[in-house]
């Protein structure tokens, strides 16, 4: 990205950021309750964690999170691509169709019988909730590509590896890069649920022992934390985006 456009960005995130918190600073002075304090005593709060604890829960937290979208994209991508292949697209289909709509957070439970109370068991929700998503949209980006890119490269006497080598994945990188960017907020809304109970480690936990308490501060200090964490992941992955696939960026 030019200088100037990444200094425009800047800009623009520290302007939300200034108004965002002026908001929280008004409505905290309007309420004049202890359960929304001022955004100056949630700083407090913040550095007071990060001295503490709070810096090994965001890792836990962050670890979860990225093991879960890596292990859901080392599946999903490879069979989303696949799925530019009709025949096989007619045996994935079905089962997307099927599955997608579940609501997979319901399977938590039976998710802790068979892989335990610790870090698989919540890697492993993260993990099939974000799946589909990246392969959804996979299969969507393959599904869609022109047929003319093909031809060309077969004419050319390329094998079925070479196509989607060259021609498939560099196509549908940046919409499968958008998908995981996408499954980041996603992830972090699946990291709250499974991390506030049977575990005593990560922000789920320290944002509902917190609450348990009444520690209002902290409790702000670890949803900051948490949204902090979403918002690196993020600009991390379109960090990564932005590398991977310059060619969108020149358009």
């Amino acid at each position: 990205m030019p200088r100037g456009q990444a200094e425009h960005r800047a800009r623009g995130y520290i302007i939300a950021a200034l108004l965002l918190t002026g908001l929280w600073y008004l409505a905290s002075s309007m309420l004049d309750s202890p359960e929304l304090p001022s955004p100056l005593t949630v700083l407090y709060a913040f550095i007071a964690g990060i001295r503490a604890d709070l810096g090994f829960h965001i890792l836990i937290s962050a670890f979860r999170v990225l093991y879960g979208i890596a292990l859901a994209g080392s599946f999903a991508v490879p069979l989303g691509l696949l799925c530019y292949n009709n025949r096989i697209d007619k045996l994935i289909a079905p089962v997307i169709y099927l599955l997608y709509p579940i609501p997979h957070i319901v399977l938590l439970p039976l998710i802790i019988l068979l892989f335990g109370i610790g870090n698989l068991s919540k890697i492993v929700l993260i993990a099939i909730i974000v799946f589909f998503q990246i392969l959804v949209t996979t299969r969507d980006a393959a599904r869609n590509l022109s047929t003319n890119y093909i031809y060309s490269l077969l004419s050319l006497g390329a094998t079925p590896k070479d196509v989607y080598r060259h021609v498939i994945l560099p196509a549908c990188l940046p919409k499968i890069l958008t998908a995981m960017r996408i499954s980041v907020g996603t992830s972090i809304a699946v990291l709250f649920f499974v991390e506030s109970f049977a575990t005593q480690e990560g922000l789920g936990y320290m944002i509902m022992y917190a609450w348990s308490k009444m520690d209002y501060p902290a409790l702000y200090a670890a949803i900051v934390a948490m949204a902090l964490l979403g918002l690196c992941l993020y600009l991390i992955l379109e960090c990564v985006e932005k590398r991977l696939c310059a060619w969108v960026y020149l358009q």
